[in-house]
Order: C-alpha cells, then sequence, then structure tokens
C-alpha cells in the first residue's frame, strides 16, 4: 500500500466513529465497554456482534466477522474495498488522494467499472431527453395511460428509447470505447452493428444504494412475441441477485425516518404505482428468485418484510424458498393477499391506497400463508384429499419457531378439518419437514492443533493487555504459526516504542477471505476480556507458554535428528549428537516445569 494512501486511511478512521457509522445499518446497545447487536452478517436471535468503541472494531463471537469501519461499510454496502473508503470520505468530508497503488489488473478494473457506469449515466440521460423531446408519443401515451404523473416519472427517472441506432451513436460521439458499450449491457453487437439493447422500450433505470444507474429495465409498447420487460444483462456493475429496485429510494427514506416495514413487490410499475400512494417503502425483486444478498440487503432497512406478489396462482404460488431465505436471515416476513386476482398496482388503480392499506394491514405470517397456500389444492369435503392435506399441512407445522406456534397452528387445523388436536398433536411427532431446513449461520471448523490454540490464547493476552501475560516477554516466545509470529512482531514493536497496542490495525496485515485472516479472528473471539482473567486463566497461560516452549524444542529436536541422518562426516555427526542430548534434557526440564 503506497505511503500516502496508509496515511490517507489512518487520517480517514481517526475522523470516523465506528459506532456512529455502524449506527445508521444496525440497532445497537451499549453493554460494559462495547456496544452490541444481531450480526448483520448470519443469522441470530441473541446478539452475538461486538463493537469495540475505543479500538474502531468489530467482531461476530457466532461467525468470526471482524474488521475495522471500511471493512463494515463494505461488506454493509456489498462494494470494493475503494468504494467504501470513497464513501466513508465524502461522510468526512474528505478527498481521497489519486496515487498509484493498486496492481495493474486492479487499474483496469477501476477503469472499466467507472467507464461502464459513467456510459449507463449518460444512457439514462439520453433516454430521459428522448421522453422530452416530443418524438416518443407512444412511449408517453404508455405512461398517461399507466397514470403516472409527470413528478413521479422525474423521481424514478423513466426514460424512452426510440430506436435501435441512435444510443450507439451518440456513446460513440462522446468518445466512449465500443467494448465498454457492449460491457455496459446498454449495448449490443450483432452481425458488425451496434444496436440499443433496449431499443423502442420505455426505460425503468435501475439504480443502486449509492446512488449510481447500473443497468436498465424496458418495457415494449406494442404486441411482440418478445417478453414485455427486458432487463440488461449482468455486467461488471449488474448482478440482479444483489440489487433491488428503488433501494436508492430506499436508502434516502431511512435517513428521512425509522422504516418499520418493507413492502416487497415484483415488477417496476408496482413499485412506481405503490410510491405514487404514499407507499415509499417498497422495493422489487424484478421478478428473480430472492437470494441471501437480496435478504442481507433487505435487513440493513427493517426486519420486517411484507411480500406482495400477484394476486393470480403465479404469484399466490410465488417461491417459497426464497420467502424461507428471507426468514432464515432474521427478516420477519409476512405475505400480503390480494384479491380477484389483482397486482399491486391493478389493486392501487382500482381500489384506491385504503383498500390497499387494509390488505397490508391483514398480512399474513409466512407460515400460515403456506398452510393457505396447500389448502387450495385439495377438495376437503372429500376424504382422500383432506388425509393428503393433513400430510402437507403437518410437515409445515412442523416448521414453526415454537411450540406455541405449533399448538396454535393445530387448533386452526383441528377446526379446518374436523380432527381433534389430540390426534393431530400425536401425528405431528412422527412427520418429517416439508422441506430441507433453513440454512444455518455461519460456522467456523476449528481442527486447530494444541500448539496453535496454545498459540492463540498467549497472544490474546498480550494483545489486550491482560495481567495474566505480565512479567512474560512476547519477544521471547517462538510461534511456529506464521500469523502469530506477524501478531507477535507487531505487539512487540509497540511495546519497544511505548505505544498502545490498537488491535484494529491488524486487519491492515491479512487479506480478508484468507486462512490468515481466519486465524486473526479467532485470536479475536478472546476480545471481550472474560477468558484472560482470573487465577484459572492465568493458569492455563502458563500452560500454553510451557506448550509452545514444548513444541519449540521438539521442532529443533527433529530438526538435528534430521541433519544427524544425513551427516557423513563423523566429527559433525558427534557435535550434533552432543546438540541433540542438551536438547533433550531442555525438553525434561520443561515438561518437568524445572527453570531451563
Amino acid at each position: 500500500m503506497a505511503g500516502e494512501l496508509k496515511e490517507f486511511l489512518t487520517t480517514l478512521k481517526e475522523k470516523l466513529n465506528i459506532i456512529e457509522v455502524a449506527g445508521n445499518y444496525i440497532s445497537l446497545e451499549r453493554r460494559g465497554g462495547s456496544w452490541w447487536a444481531c450480526c448483520p452478517f448470519h443469522h441470530e436471535k441473541t446478539p452475538s456482534f461486538a463493537i469495540n468503541e475505543t479500538d474502531q472494531y468489530y467482531h461476530c463471537f457466532g461467525c468470526g466477522e471482524s474488521g475495522d469501519v471500511i471493512k463494515f461499510v463494505q461488506n454493509m454496502e456489498n462494494i470494493e474495498f475503494m468504494d467504501a473508503v470513497k464513501l466513508l470520505a465524502e461522510r468526512a468530508n474528505m478527498q481521497v488522494p489519486q496515487t498509484g497503488f493498486d496492481s495493474q489488473q486492479t487499474v483496469e478494473l477501476k477503469r472499466k467499472k467507472d467507464a461502464i457506469l459513467k456510459i449507463l449515466n449518460d444512457c439514462a440521460h439520453f433516454y430521459l431527453n428522448n421522453l422530452n423531446s416530443g418524438k416518443a408519443d407512444e412511449h408517453v401515451a404508455y405512461i398517461l395511460k399507466r397514470q403516472i404523473p409527470s413528478n413521479i416519472v422525474r423521481r424514478f427517472g423513466l426514460g424512452a428509447s426510440l430506436n435501435f441506432y441512435d444510443l450507439p451513436k451518440y456513446l460513440l460521439s462522446k468518445g466512449y470505447d465500443k467494448q465498454d458499450m457492449i460491457d455496459s449491457g446498454a449495448i449490443n453487437e450483432a452481425d458488425g452493428k451496434l444496436l440499443d439493447a433496449q431499443g423502442g422500450r420505455l426505460i425503468y433505470p435501475i439504480i443502486n444504494a449509492m446512488d449510481e444507474v447500473i443497468g436498465f429495465g424496458g418495457r415494449v409498447l406494442k404486441k411482440t412475441d418478445f417478453g414485455k420487460y427486458k432487463n440488461t444483462k449482468e455486467t461488471l456493475v449488474f448482478n440482479k441477485s444483489k440489487t433491488l429496485y428503488n433501494i436508492n429510494l430506499l436508502k434516502k427514506l431511512k435517513k428521512e425516518q425509522t422504516i418499520n416495514e418493507v413492502i416487497m413487490v415484483e415488477g417496476y410499475m408496482d413499485t412506481i404505482s405503490l410510491y405514487q400512494a404514499g407507499f415509499k417503502n417498497v422495493v422489487a425483486s424484478m421478478g428473480t428468485s430472492l437470494t441471501q444478498d437480496q435478504a442481507r440487503l433487505l435487513k440493513r432497512y427493517t426486519d420486517n418484510v411484507l411480500i406482495s406478489y400477484d394476486g393470480d396462482s403465479a404469484g399466490q404460488k410465488a417461491n417459497m424458498r426464497g420467502l424461507d431465505i428471507l426468514k432464515s436471515n432474521g427478516l420477519n416476513v409476512k405475505v400480503v393477499p390480494l384479491t380477484d386476482g389483482l397486482d399491486p398496482d391493478d389493486m392501487i388503480k382500482q381500489k384506491g391506497a385504503a383498500a390497499y392499506q387494509s390488505c397490508l394491514d391483514n398480512a399474513m405470517p409466512l407460515i400460515d400463508y403456506k398452510l393457505a397456500s396447500v389448502g387450495r389444492g385439495f377438495d376437503l369435503t372429500k376424504t382422500d384429499d383432506k388425509r393428503r392435506f393433513l400430510q402437507e399441512a403437518m410437515k409445515i407445522v412442523r416448521t414453526a419457531d415454537s411450540a406455541a406456534e405449533q399448538e396454535d397452528l393445530l387448533k386452526s387445523l383441528s377446526k379446518k378439518t374436523g380432527i381433534t388436536y389430540e390426534s393431530l398433536n400425536r401425528d405431528l411427532r412422527s412427520v418429517p419437514n416439508a422441506e430441507p431446513p433453513a440454512p444455518k449461520p455461519v460456522e467456523r471448523k476449528d481442527n486447530s492443533s494444541v500448539q496453535d490454540r496454545a498459540s492463540r490464547f498467549v497472544i490474546a493476552a498480550f494483545l489486550f493487555g491482560s495481567k495474566i501475560a505480565k512479567g512474560e516477554d512476547i519477544s521471547k516466545i517462538h510461534f511456529l504459526n506464521g500469523v502469530h509470529d506477524i501478531i507477535a512482531k507487531y505487539i512487540f514493536s509497540k511495546q519497544f516504542l511505548e505505544e498502545r497496542i490498537q488491535p484494529a490495525e491488524l486487519f491492515e496485515f491479512f487479506d480478508e477471505g484468507t486462512e490468515e485472516y481466519l486465524e486473526l479472528t479467532r485470536i479475536l473471539d478472546y476480545c471481550d476480556g472474560t477468558a484472560l482473567q482470573g487465577e484459572v486463566a492465568a493458569k492455563y497461560f502458563k500452560d500454553c507458554i510451557k506448550t509452545l516452549k514444548e513444541a519449540e524444542v521438539k521442532a529443533q529436536i527433529a530438526n538435528v535428528q534430521a541433519q544427524i541422518a544425513k551427516e557423513a562426516d563423523d566429527e559433525k555427526r558427534k557435535d550434533l549428537t552432543f546438540k541433540l542430548q542438551r536438547l533433550i534434557n531442555q525438553q525434561k526440564k520443561i515438561k518437568s516445569g524445572e527453570k531451563e
């Protein structure tokens, strides 16, 4: 990392308070010397995510996620390191230095990404100008037909593609590289000709939480064999499974008020109609099956999601697995019942905002919705259908979060089918689950050696200033693990310079996702200090020191034995044999507890 950038990052982090930054994303509660929250990176009900305000870093005791304020924003916004730096620099009113710190590959990737974003931004303005040019009669007619007022058209940046050829000509006239244009997804190439990928369509810009145009949705205006809606292909900046339509305006809304719940719809027009009717807490999945990334994205804004898909049969049978993904990420999911086969857009236009609000008020918990959906496929007046319905329904009841919820659901089933609660309750115990269980929280496998576990404890004692390490010199302890050795040298250098040890600085030493970074997070599991206090901890610390010394001598013995096996010279073998004996004696003293 270039010196100028390193100095800039140090100043940036000094100007920021991780508590204030994190508080914009998650709810924090102060307990003792730390701030706590449910981890935003894995689903949990009991908070295990801690932020150390003094040392400006976070650590989850559940999944091991750790980092400083930059890493936190990078993960929460799902953006690159330098994009997180830019975002935080803007918050701190600092200018990011233009330095050559990146590798050639990174520089090209950054250039490509910046070029694509600039192309897409210019495309959005081009489409908008087309809509206002007086030449987009069909597009304007469609907008009027769908009753979209001009202020909402502007708010969502709607535009018009008039044909397949004007956009590529416009972009070439601005000097854009042909390949960058194609890589942006806005332009296609066919038979050597450049074409507008959304030719002739009404344009819906897709904007991310950073207020950047990352793609487009387009709707045809005439009857065609093609699908009505078409999205930009996935690109360097656009991954449909990682974004939600209208997330940019939802982010602005969160800055203005607390968002108690988010309404999830399927398409662009549903989003726009609800927003226009005053339901600004709305996003769309753009027709994709819901993903872990989208669930985590929603989790930044609320814990409650109302699924408001179309009222037709396809909408009512919305991807259950997708809804379970939302639930597995700690979101409270309810499904909004819509009547008469209407979608949210139709509901607003035909029955009004009050009627739609009534539907929201009657939203069903996800498990109740599943039972209702299963029930639609059976005629309960027929014995065979009733029995098959109960088989399916009981699988769903098994997935309930609590015994109380199971009891309530069984009582409803009893009332619906006429089967006694007692019979249903007995049957429930022998019924398999309806589907594989939701993903479990992240678990870190640890098949570490005794030496590694001892090293972690010793390192942690020094790193967090525990009294049990008093009297020991870390520079005289040999750590076989390279990560431990790096951290030990950092601690010693701080002690030598009589400077305060700052654990957050260690995140600069290791790349996230590597074995080295994982090892660092395991050391940070001791950061609350409770395991580093008291007589038991002091005794264990001494045992760990002994373990490390034994491991060092054992490694030296193995090394000398290997040298003896290879050595042909008698005198040298004799010297090595004396050395081996001294090491063996030293090993015995360590095991017996004698002073060396």
